[in-house]
């Protein structure tokens, strides 16, 4: 029983907080609170994004969308190509982003930016044409582990389908 315990816990051991397996990437992005809708990592599926494949004795970084995959890089260890995921990922800047607002409701919007705002909860906020240029929808995001804090809004705040 000890020793599953200490094989478990050495498998995320990382040298300067730094992944070099792609277990490890994946354990990383959770422990800061990345979002993984857009990322693959360790098989996780995705409709739109990035990821990393193992093909024979190769690693893939591709990127895919609406089921077609597209190889934008080839590496021949995991360490290589969790390095470079590493790396893209942690300069996304929408990579940490979750979105906890989607409505095209103003009111909804400003109340629930008055809300993160006595939280003390950092946030930023776009629309889109949802609905076409005279209709846009609000979004507004929350980053990394402030999800936590915030997923429960989503009930209320999101309110397109």
């Amino acid at each position: 029983m000890m020793l599953a315990l200490m094989s478990h816990t050495k498998k995320y051991r990382m040298d300067n907080n730094i992944p070099t397996t792609i277990p490890e990437l994946e354990h990383w992005m959770k422990e800061h609170c990345f979002n993984f809708n857009s990322y693959s990592i360790n098989g996780n599926p995705i409709y739109e994004g990035l990821g990393i494949e193992q093909s024979g004795n190769h690693f893939t970084w591709y990127y895919t969308e609406r089921g077609q995959k597209q190889v934008l890089e080839t590496f021949n260890t995991e360490a290589e190509i969790t390095a470079y995921a590493f790396n893209q990922i942690k300069s996304d800047k929408w990579a940490k982003t979750h979105c906890i607002g989607f409505s095209a409701d103003i009111g909804k919007i400003t109340d629930l930016k008055n809300k993160l705002d006595s939280m003390n909860i950092e946030y930023f906020e776009d629309n889109i044409p949802y609905y076409g240029i005279e209709r846009p929808v609000y979004r507004v995001f929350v980053l990394g582990c402030d999800i936590l804090k915030t997923e429960h809004l989503k009930k209320k705040y999101w309110t397109e389908k």
